[in-house]
């Protein structure tokens, strides 16, 4: 293993001879992404060498033990702290999404269930935006509509990594599988004779890229401007100032209003629109690929039912991996950790296992 990766420690330090260069921040687009990249091997070279060190000192261990027992239990904690920087290793070589290092937008739309699916929405927002918090990342709405009793028929919003974020995790490769059919059931507040009602709304979950990372010709792209109908300040009801985007080549239509000026608002929804294609770029380029990163793409799929809050048992219960947990107060007030560790946790296992097909 250590000369399989002595190619990623030559990377990492032609990176650091970049990074150094007096013009190396002149060009925004390569700083970032030789930025991104190091964020991404410097764990893993450091992993290696502590896996390095430790595989030496257990050999001098284990041969002055056989000389004086009162190293055998040196060399038994060797072996120990060993095993689990190999299990790290194995972690951080494993075929990874080259999304995952991204910051993220996640759109939160109502579905079946009316009003009662647009308050669960909101609900939705709040728990992710908490867990956001509870993380330091940065969120920023741009764009939503609510309803008269408080619900949301729609939200987009992004995540963006604070400074002290570790590179595995950042907000895309943190929430990707928070894609696809949110299902509760409780009783509403509209229903008069305390029944139990099941509704949805449906998650989408995209890598939030710059603009020099996707191309997109102003030729495929039609913009219709017209009159804000959410709620908002002075300006937003009285001008032509949101912003309908529709890209022609992929049929991708994204609609922006919250923000103050036309400007603003098409600044936004092109943001969108690019986090949108960098997933469709990604599907595509993985439909030949293996299964297990088959059923990663799949979880951004609406269609899908993935998971179920169940108010009256207190019970959260995500489908794709049979995880269940009764804590759900605690998962609506953003403690998702013990979900999301369990998603991270499979899908390793099943990064892991294609590519000990392929070997």
């Amino acid at each position: 293993m250590f000369e399989a990766a002595q190619p990623l420690r030559e990377e990492l330090v032609a990176l650091e001879t970049q990074m150094s260069s007096p013009d190396f921040h002149a060009d925004a687009g390569r700083a970032r992404k030789a930025g991104r990249r190091y964020a991404q091997l410097a764990p893993v070279i450091a992993a290696l060498d502590e896996q390095q060190r430790l595989s030496d000192d257990l050999v001098a261990a284990t041969e002055l033990a056989a000389d004086d027992s009162s190293f055998a239990d040196e060399a038994a904690a060797l072996a120990a702290r060993l095993d689990i920087v190999n299990e790290k290793v194995t972690a951080l070589l494993a075929p990874r999404d080259p999304n995952d290092a991204c910051d993220a937008i996640m759109e939160i739309k109502s579905g079946e269930g009316g009003e009662e699916s647009a308050l669960f929405a909101a609900d939705l927002f709040a728990m992710y935006t908490r867990f956001a918090e509870s993380r330091s990342w940065k969120t920023e709405v741009l764009d939503s509509e609510t309803t008269d009793l408080g619900g949301l028929k729609t939200v987009t919003v992004a995540f963006r990594a604070g400074g002290q974020t570790p590179s595995d995790q950042t907000p895309y490769g943190v929430l990707k599988f928070e894609g696809g059919v949110h299902r509760v059931q409780r009783v509403p507040v509209t229903e008069s004779q305390g029944r139990i009602h099941t509704s949805a709304a449906g998650v989408l979950v995209f890598p939030d890229v710059e603009p020099d990372e996707i191309d997109i010709d102003e030729d495929d792209l039609r913009i219709d401007v017209y009159r804000s109908t959410g709620k908002g300040g002075q300006g937003v009801n009285t001008t032509d100032s949101a912003v309908r985007i529709t890209h022609a080549p992929s049929g991708i239509v994204v609609t922006c209003q919250d923000q103050r000026s036309q400007l603003q608002n098409r600044e936004q929804a092109m943001r969108i629109l690019r986090a949108r294609l960098a997933a469709q770029a990604a599907i595509e380029a993985d439909e030949a690929a293996s299964a297990a990163r088959r059923s990663q793409v799949r979880t951004v799929d609406r269609s899908e039912r993935i998971r179920t809050y169940n108010f009256p048992e207190n019970r959260i219960t995500d489908h794709r991996i049979g995880f269940k947990a009764y804590n759900l107060d605690q998962v609506l007030a953003g403690d998702l950790d013990a979900v999301i560790e369990a998603l991270l946790a499979a899908d390793l296992a099943e990064r892991l296992e294609g590519a000990a097909r392929h070997v």
